[in-house]
């Protein structure tokens, strides 16, 4: 069984109640689609967990914190170099600090495995691509990124859990939330991009964390009650952390 999770946005609160309710489960290996940061207060303490999972990807946050954020709102690239700020500083040695970049940098914005593909974004773009639930009405862009799909796409980035699924003989490309499927849908062969959904930054109007279990032949969507207002407090309390971040928490927008 593996755990697949994506966008923690250094969301510390719902980190840990993710990871609480995973140990619930017969997981073996925790993969993460990327993002570990950006956005929220605990960058560093996110990163720290990270580095003990199977795998991790770079998400688009990630890359702007190593570089330089682009095509990014002002709240968020705000919130970057905060981030770099404090990945660059504070109490702990400077082996620590180094050894937090050095993780950053050796991530691979995608992977390949017994068939599987794992990305942040896209199979075309797997850093930054999003792949909305109405790009389905966008035949050319969805035939595009399916044809880069050998069967199955793990990805993250727009914090909209779901399934694509191409239909054929049709040419139709249908999206799927959770509810439709009662939280678990089985792969039955059609290429299939399955969106994990994001822990730290959940936008689907629902403010649960939100990963993914995955036993080989289904994938079941998990929901994980944190502390929000805790994390919304933190946010509010830096100056370089626009307040909205925080508020969007309790809506889950």
């Amino acid at each position: 069984m593996k755990a697949l999770i994506s966008d923690i946005h250094s969301n510390l609160e719902a980190l840990q109640a993710v990871l609480k309710d995973i140990e619930k489960h017969n997981v073996q290996e925790i993969y993460c689609l990327g993002d570990v940061v950006g956005y929220g207060p605990n960058p560093r303490e996110c990163l720290d967990l990270a580095k003990d999972f199977r795998l991790t990807l770079l998400g688009n946050h990630d890359q702007a914190a190593l570089f330089d954020p682009v095509g990014f709102s002002p709240p968020a690239e705000k919130a970057i170099f905060w981030t770099r700020e404090q990945l660059e500083t504070g109490a702990e040695s400077r082996e620590t600090r180094a050894r937090r970049w050095e993780f950053l940098a050796e991530r691979s914005s995608s992977y390949r495995e017994d068939g599987y593909l794992f990305v942040h974004g896209s199979a075309r773009n797997p850093l930054s691509e999003y792949v909305f639930p109405e790009d389905i009405y966008n035949q050319r862009k969805m035939e595009r990124i399916f044809a880069l799909v050998e069967r199955y796409c793990f990805q993250g980035h727009t914090h909209v859990p779901g399934v694509f699924i191409e239909q054929t003989p049709e040419d139709l490309h249908l999206f799927h939330p959770p509810a439709e499927f009662d939280d678990r849908y089985r792969l039955d062969g059609r290429k299939t991009l399955i969106n994990v959904g994001s822990v730290g930054q959940p936008r689907d109007g629902d403010p649960r964390a939100c990963y993914v279990l995955f036993d080989g032949n289904a994938v079941r969507y998990r929901r994980v009650e944190y502390d929000v207002e805790a994390n919304v407090r933190k946010i509010h309390a830096i100056p370089s952390l626009n307040r909205f971040l925080g508020d969007r928490l309790r809506e889950g927008r």
